[in-house]
């Protein structure tokens, strides 16, 4: 690439597209030239920052003719963090610039449209973000503790105060966590924050490079006390997280439509948007179409997130998931909640699981929520379970549309529906719901 000079003359263009990633596309002398913070539509100024042989990327200088459908970014640090990417898309249209995307990578990469398209799942566009890993960096010349979300296009850590999608109390926390590191003797070994919120307190487990001392542990502890959080130190891997307190306990939230109340640690993987989950789990315990005689396989079934909904309302669920402690999470969480209609296993989704004898029962109902890679492994034994319906959730719209191209055309399944969930909003991260029946063969 060859980067053009920081003088580069601005030039005048029209916005003709979005990117998948949020970036305006202009075409200037049939080249496209990508321009972050553009809409489809508008008449911009631009200077190029580099030249590659099929595109250019340049940044905006002005906006001339502002789309409709443009928003004023409420956070004052929009543009340098990158936690977020589409705050000057009004949330209807990132709905839509989703859905577009979800139905343009079904139809492109799998070769499949559904029947029917879902309405879009939305929520609160702030306040949302009940997880999330921030970055710690004492910078010197500062003269202080940065911490916050990456830059946009920098590896730094942006210069926060505040985070308006974070779930409180954590967005509030930014400053004071900066001022909480700073003030240890270990300041410059703390590269990293994790926060979690349940429904009943927020967690923050410190990444530490070197073992505070015990001034560095009152200093925590009073933290602790007066912001009403729950601390934990993580000198080495996630097994090496431990509470400050030993009798901390686990965050909790609730899915009250299910009369269920789920315990989490600050690590385990939860969904990220509360409100989301909630309506999430409810439409797919609804397009499940589940009777009280029903046996249902969930994949990827993390701490019971979708299995003990489930088992609400069909006669017996088989949850499986790769992490032991996932699994036992998710046991302990059936307990809680009095279900002994579900059974967990643990087991590697990503290689053959045929000789396990959860894998060799009948299933008729299956419900999948796998990592961003997808689930092409395991699509063989859905297959073979002889189940009626599947419901897809997917957090990665590619892997999504390879794998419904292979239930359809391999497996004689048909795509029902499917429609797209803002897990994220201003972000680009397209999550996604997807049904699948299986064909009757005459």
């Amino acid at each position: 690439m060859r980067r053009t000079r920081p003088d580069a003359a601005p030039e005048e263009a029209r916005i003709v597209d979005l990117t998948h990633d949020g970036r305006g596309v202009a075409r200037i002398d049939g080249k496209a030239v990508f321009v972050p913070d553009a809409l489809p539509g508008e008449r911009v100024t631009i200077r190029r920052t580099g030249r590659h042989r099929g595109y250019d990327e340049a940044v905006l200088v002005a906006v001339s003719e502002p789309s409709a459908i443009r928003a004023a970014p409420r956070c004052p640090h929009f543009g340098v963090c990158g936690g977020c990417a589409l705050q000057h898309l009004a949330p209807p249209a990132q709905l839509e610039f989703k859905q577009a995307q979800l139905l343009e990578s079904l139809e492109r990469i799998g070769g499949v449209t559904p029947r029917e398209i879902l309405p879009p799942l939305a929520g609160s566009p702030w306040g949302y973000r009940r997880r999330a890993r921030l970055g710690v960096k004492f910078v010197a010349k500062k003269g202080r503790v940065l911490v916050g979300f990456r830059e946009r296009a920098a590896p730094y850590v942006a210069d926060l105060h505040e985070c308006l999608v974070l779930a409180p109390p954590a967005g509030e926390l930014i400053d004071p966590l900066a001022e909480l590191v700073q003030s240890l003797t270990i300041a410059a070994r703390v590269p990293q924050i994790e926060i979690a919120v349940g429904d009943d307190g927020c967690a923050l487990v410190l990444r530490v490079l070197e073992t505070p001392g015990d001034g560095d542990l009152e200093r925590l502890r009073r933290f602790e006390r007066e912001r009403g959080v729950r601390l934990y130190l993580q000198p080495g891997g996630l097994g090496t997280v431990a509470p400050l307190a030993s009798d901390a306990p686990a965050l909790r939230y609730r899915l009250a439509e299910f009369d269920l109340v789920l315990e989490f640690l600050p690590t385990d993987f939860v969904q990220v948007n509360v409100e989301l989950n909630a309506r999430m789990v409810a439409r797919a315990v609804d397009r499940l179409e589940l009777g009280p005689t029903d046996h249902v396989l969930d994949l990827f079934c993390g701490i019971g997130n979708f299995s003990l909904p489930v088992a609400r309302c069909a006669g017996r669920v088989v949850g499986v998931e790769g992490e032991d402690a996932l699994v036992g999470r998710a046991r302990s969480n059936a307990e809680l909640n009095r279900i002994g209609n579900a059974a967990f296993h643990t087991a590697d989704l990503t290689a053959a699981c045929d000789d396990q004898a959860w894998a060799q029962e009948r299933y008729d109902r299956v419900l999948i929520d796998p990592p961003r890679a997808g689930a092409r492994e395991i699509l063989p034994l859905i297959a073979r379970c002889d189940a009626s319906c599947v419901v897809y959730i997917s957090c990665h719209a590619g892997s999504l549309a390879r794998d419904a191209g292979i239930l359809v055309r391999n497996h004689g399944f048909a795509l029902a529906s499917a429609g797209v969930m803002d897990m994220f909003p201003h972000t680009t991260h397209v999550e996604a719901m997807a049904v699948f029946v299986r064909q009757v063969t005459k």
